[in-house]
């Protein structure tokens, strides 16, 4: 009774997990700020900054920057993971990410190439938490007391912890 039990509990996460979410367009995924949403976009232009900075132009070349109210950003640092991305200029895509607010509107950063077909960005570790450690070094990133050594080599027992035996 157990077995079929759990096997009706995992059923609807299997079901939900065969049929992932839909799509939404750019102008409702500006107001979810701080979801995961994959969204339909189509891409006019893809414009480079100086600084290797590239975005995703995915309002129609009639509409005023300040009328644009979202935006698909990638960064030098992560060139090499996303790719090319002049490949999407005048296509449909579909990208998936976080909506996060950017530059006075709502956008989404794209980090990894796999963003295009469903995966998540880039895993990228929050710097404040990783203050005092770089990869190179030996220490642990954390300071964790049961890393720590307790004083000199210990044997099973201490020589210096001597019990006393009746009798003696």
């Amino acid at each position: 009774m157990g077995r079929l039990a759990l096997i009706l509990l995992l059923c609807p996460l299997a079901v939900s997990a065969a049929h992932p979410k839909p799509c939404i367009n750019q102008d409702d995924a500006a107001k979810l700020v701080n979801k995961d949403v994959c969204i339909n976009a189509h891409v006019y232009d893809v414009v480079e900054l100086a600084d290797g900075t590239r975005f995703l132009d995915v309002c129609p070349p009639d509409t005023p920057d300040e009328k644009c109210r979202f935006t698909i950003e990638s960064l030098r640092e992560d060139r090499y993971e996303v790719g090319e991305l002049r490949k999407f200029r005048n296509s449909d895509v579909h990208i998936r990410g976080m909506v996060q607010p950017m530059h006075g509107r709502n956008g989404m950063l794209l980090s990894h190439a796999r963003q295009f077909y469903g995966g998540p960005p880039k895993f990228k570790p929050n710097p404040k938490l990783l203050r005092g450690f770089s990869g190179d070094q030996a220490k642990p990133p954390v300071g964790d007391p049961n890393l720590r050594p307790h004083g000199g080599h210990r044997a099973f027992m201490n020589s210096r912890d001597q019990e006393t035996l009746p009798g003696k």
